[in-house]
Protein backbone atom coordinates (compact mmCIF):
# COMPACT_ATOMS: atom_id res chain seq x y z
CA UNK A 1 0.00 0.00 0.00
CA UNK A 2 0.98 3.90 -0.35
CA UNK A 3 3.60 5.27 1.90
CA UNK A 4 4.00 8.86 2.91
CA UNK A 5 7.44 8.47 0.92
CA UNK A 6 4.98 7.60 -2.01
CA UNK A 7 3.01 11.00 -1.21
CA UNK A 8 6.12 12.90 -1.47
CA UNK A 9 7.75 11.89 -3.99
CA UNK A 10 4.34 12.23 -5.99
CA UNK A 11 4.17 15.60 -4.82
CA UNK A 12 7.68 16.47 -6.34
CA UNK A 13 7.00 14.87 -9.98
CA UNK A 14 3.55 17.06 -9.44
CA UNK A 15 5.63 19.73 -8.54
CA UNK A 16 8.26 19.91 -11.25
CA UNK A 17 6.59 18.78 -14.05
CA UNK A 18 2.74 19.53 -14.05
CA UNK A 19 2.30 23.16 -11.79
CA UNK A 20 2.53 25.69 -14.44
CA UNK A 21 2.55 29.77 -14.33
CA UNK A 22 1.54 32.28 -16.24
CA UNK A 23 -1.94 33.20 -18.03
CA UNK A 24 -4.39 30.49 -18.88
CA UNK A 25 -7.92 29.14 -19.59
CA UNK A 26 -9.08 26.51 -17.77
CA UNK A 27 -11.55 23.84 -18.79
CA UNK A 28 -14.54 25.66 -16.73
CA UNK A 29 -13.91 28.77 -19.07
CA UNK A 30 -12.50 30.69 -15.64
CA UNK A 31 -8.81 32.39 -16.29
CA UNK A 32 -6.08 31.38 -13.96
CA UNK A 33 -2.58 32.65 -13.22
CA UNK A 34 -1.77 28.77 -12.50
CA UNK A 35 -2.23 25.61 -14.21
CA UNK A 36 -2.00 22.33 -13.54
CA UNK A 37 -1.18 19.81 -16.26
CA UNK A 38 -1.67 16.52 -14.83
CA UNK A 39 -1.26 14.34 -17.87
CA UNK A 40 2.95 15.51 -17.52
CA UNK A 41 2.92 13.54 -14.23
CA UNK A 42 0.31 11.18 -14.75
CA UNK A 43 1.80 9.59 -18.40
CA UNK A 44 5.21 9.56 -16.39
CA UNK A 45 6.69 5.97 -15.88
CA UNK A 46 8.25 6.64 -12.60
CA UNK A 47 4.32 8.56 -11.41
CA UNK A 48 2.03 5.70 -12.38
CA UNK A 49 2.77 3.13 -9.52
CA UNK A 50 3.31 6.07 -6.77
CA UNK A 51 -0.41 7.56 -8.84
CA UNK A 52 -1.91 3.66 -8.15
CA UNK A 53 -0.92 2.82 -4.92
CA UNK A 54 -1.94 6.53 -3.41
CA UNK A 55 -5.33 6.41 -5.16
CA UNK A 56 -6.18 3.03 -3.64
CA UNK A 57 -5.03 4.20 -0.19
CA UNK A 58 -7.00 7.30 -0.64
CA UNK A 59 -10.20 4.61 -1.10
CA UNK A 60 -9.21 2.19 1.15
CA UNK A 61 -9.44 5.29 3.92
CA UNK A 62 -12.92 6.45 2.66
CA UNK A 63 -14.32 2.79 2.82
CA UNK A 64 -14.84 2.40 -0.59
CA UNK A 65 -14.74 -1.14 -2.15
CA UNK A 66 -15.56 -0.73 -6.03
CA UNK A 67 -15.72 -3.30 -8.84
CA UNK A 68 -14.46 -1.25 -10.88
CA UNK A 69 -12.94 2.37 -11.09
CA UNK A 70 -13.60 5.04 -14.04
CA UNK A 71 -13.62 8.45 -15.61
CA UNK A 72 -14.09 10.64 -18.08
CA UNK A 73 -11.31 10.37 -21.39
CA UNK A 74 -8.90 11.78 -21.48
CA UNK A 75 -7.92 13.18 -17.69
CA UNK A 76 -8.57 9.84 -16.50
CA UNK A 77 -7.36 7.66 -18.64
CA UNK A 78 -4.10 7.19 -16.88
CA UNK A 79 -5.28 7.09 -13.60
CA UNK A 80 -7.60 4.27 -14.12
CA UNK A 81 -5.03 2.63 -15.88
CA UNK A 82 -2.30 3.19 -12.68
CA UNK A 83 -5.13 2.20 -10.27
CA UNK A 84 -6.88 -1.15 -12.11
CA UNK A 85 -2.71 -1.98 -12.29
CA UNK A 86 -1.29 -1.23 -8.35
CA UNK A 87 -4.79 -3.28 -7.88
CA UNK A 88 -3.41 -6.23 -8.72
CA UNK A 89 -0.86 -6.31 -5.96
CA UNK A 90 -3.21 -5.98 -2.83
CA UNK A 91 -4.98 -9.56 -3.95
CA UNK A 92 -8.50 -7.38 -5.18
CA UNK A 93 -7.56 -6.23 -8.45
CA UNK A 94 -10.11 -3.55 -9.94
CA UNK A 95 -10.77 -3.37 -13.02
CA UNK A 96 -10.96 0.14 -15.10
CA UNK A 97 -13.10 1.92 -17.56
CA UNK A 98 -13.40 4.55 -19.73
CA UNK A 99 -16.20 6.87 -20.22
CA UNK A 100 -16.33 8.83 -24.47
CA UNK A 101 -17.31 12.16 -24.46
CA UNK A 102 -19.97 10.85 -26.44
CA UNK A 103 -21.06 7.09 -27.71
CA UNK A 104 -19.19 5.87 -30.94
CA UNK A 105 -20.50 6.21 -34.18
CA UNK A 106 -19.85 2.35 -35.45
CA UNK A 107 -19.58 -0.96 -34.07
CA UNK A 108 -21.12 -1.28 -30.60
CA UNK A 109 -21.65 2.23 -30.43
CA UNK A 110 -20.70 2.46 -26.92
CA UNK A 111 -20.55 5.17 -24.55
CA UNK A 112 -18.54 3.27 -21.59
CA UNK A 113 -15.45 1.40 -22.87
CA UNK A 114 -14.32 -1.41 -20.80
CA UNK A 115 -17.05 -3.38 -18.95
CA UNK A 116 -19.85 -5.07 -21.06
CA UNK A 117 -22.99 -5.22 -18.24
CA UNK A 118 -21.81 -1.85 -15.99
CA UNK A 119 -25.07 -2.36 -14.24
CA UNK A 120 -24.70 -2.79 -10.57
CA UNK A 121 -21.18 -2.13 -10.35
CA UNK A 122 -20.09 -0.57 -7.53
CA UNK A 123 -17.93 2.28 -9.31
CA UNK A 124 -15.34 4.88 -7.95
CA UNK A 125 -15.02 7.50 -10.53
CA UNK A 126 -11.58 9.30 -10.72
CA UNK A 127 -9.95 12.60 -12.66
CA UNK A 128 -6.74 14.10 -12.75
CA UNK A 129 -7.77 17.75 -11.99
CA UNK A 130 -10.90 18.77 -10.40
CA UNK A 131 -11.64 22.89 -10.46
CA UNK A 132 -15.33 23.53 -11.14
CA UNK A 133 -15.89 19.24 -10.86
CA UNK A 134 -17.17 19.18 -14.56
CA UNK A 135 -15.99 16.22 -15.55
CA UNK A 136 -15.76 14.82 -12.89
CA UNK A 137 -19.84 15.14 -12.68
CA UNK A 138 -20.13 14.03 -16.33
CA UNK A 139 -18.55 10.59 -15.62
CA UNK A 140 -20.83 10.32 -12.26
CA UNK A 141 -23.91 10.81 -14.30
CA UNK A 142 -22.75 8.83 -16.84
CA UNK A 143 -22.20 6.20 -14.47
CA UNK A 144 -25.44 6.23 -13.09
CA UNK A 145 -27.52 6.87 -16.39
CA UNK A 146 -25.79 3.43 -16.92
CA UNK A 147 -27.15 1.79 -13.66
CA UNK A 148 -23.88 2.16 -11.99
CA UNK A 149 -23.53 2.63 -7.53
CA UNK A 150 -21.37 5.53 -7.43
CA UNK A 151 -19.40 5.22 -3.89
CA UNK A 152 -17.10 8.46 -4.55
CA UNK A 153 -15.51 10.82 -6.02
CA UNK A 154 -11.07 10.99 -6.29
CA UNK A 155 -9.43 13.33 -7.87
CA UNK A 156 -5.25 13.76 -8.05
CA UNK A 157 -5.34 17.16 -7.64
CA UNK A 158 -8.39 19.77 -6.08
CA UNK A 159 -8.15 22.85 -7.62
CA UNK A 160 -10.51 23.92 -4.41
CA UNK A 161 -12.72 26.50 -7.09
CA UNK A 162 -16.30 24.57 -5.75
CA UNK A 163 -15.64 21.31 -7.59
CA UNK A 164 -16.31 19.71 -3.82
CA UNK A 165 -19.40 21.33 -3.03
CA UNK A 166 -20.82 21.03 -6.68
CA UNK A 167 -19.93 17.24 -6.69
CA UNK A 168 -21.37 16.57 -2.83
CA UNK A 169 -24.27 19.23 -2.66
CA UNK A 170 -25.31 19.36 -6.06
CA UNK A 171 -25.16 15.45 -7.09
CA UNK A 172 -24.81 13.91 -3.90
CA UNK A 173 -21.35 11.88 -4.37
CA UNK A 174 -19.17 12.02 -1.90
CA UNK A 175 -15.44 13.33 -2.65
CA UNK A 176 -11.84 13.24 -2.23
CA UNK A 177 -8.56 14.35 -3.45
CA UNK A 178 -5.01 13.14 -2.96
CA UNK A 179 -3.81 16.75 -3.49
CA UNK A 180 -5.53 20.46 -2.82
CA UNK A 181 -3.78 22.88 -5.33
CA UNK A 182 -2.13 24.53 -1.97
CA UNK A 183 -0.09 21.63 -1.25
CA UNK A 184 2.04 21.68 -5.41
CA UNK A 185 2.39 25.49 -4.71
CA UNK A 186 3.57 25.73 -1.54
CA UNK A 187 7.51 27.06 -0.94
Amino acid sequence: MASSADRENLKQILKTHSVRFGDFVLASGQRSNLYVDCRLTTLRAEAMPLIGRLMLAKMQERGWVPDVVGGLTMGADPVVTAVARESLDTGSPINAFLIRKEAKKHGRQKFIEGIDEPAGKKVVVVDDVCTTGGSTIQAIEASRGAGMEVLGALCLVDREQGGREAIEQEHKCPFDRVFAMAELVER
